[in-house]
């Protein structure tokens, strides 16, 4: 593969990075694709080990980052129509306030959930700092996956 190709291999896993953080893009599956077309372009079985120890890391990663923060949650009493209500609020919000209203959205969305339920304007607001927390939580773990496939591509292509 020549430089120029593994640099633009490298600056899509760079968008799918960013992707993550900002969930406009698809980023495990852009990290996940250009990976996988790094592999099939270089074709060796050193390359082919890498796609696979990227995807089981990008697999783990998105186990875990649906276990983890649920069982928090689960533990902080948040019931899942909570979080669906936020992210359905914190959808509306990208659409309104492009990009910023899907970070204000959501906590509104679980807050305005909350409230009937909670009966009190403080639990109401817990149960949102937990959802926060837990999306939070998501959130890094599947930047950790990501970053450690992208380690382990750059890594080869250092080496190869």
């Amino acid at each position: 593969m020549t430089a120029g190709a593994e640099v633009l291999v490298g600056l899509v896993v760079l968008i799918g990075l960013i992707g993550i953080v900002v969930p406009v893009l698809p980023g495990v599956v852009l990290v996940f694709a250009a990976i996988g077309v790094w592999a099939f372009v270089v074709g060796t079985a050193s390359a082919w080990t890498v796609f696979g120890i990227a995807t089981a890391l990008l697999v783990a990663s998105g186990v875990v980052k649906y276990l983890w923060p649920g069982r928090r949650l689960k533990t902080a009493g948040v019931p899942t129509r909570s979080i669906v209500a936020g992210g359905v609020v914190g959808i509306v919000g990208f659409f309104v306030v492009p990009v910023v209203g899907l970070f204000l959205g959501f906590p509104l969305g679980v807050y305005l959930a909350e409230l009937p339920r909670a009966r009190t304007s403080g639990s109401a607001w817990q149960s949102t700092v937990h959802a926060t927390k837990a999306v939070g939580l998501s959130i890094l773990v599947e930047l950790f996956g990501a970053l450690m496939a992208a380690g382990v591509w750059l890594g080869a292509v250092i080496v190869l």
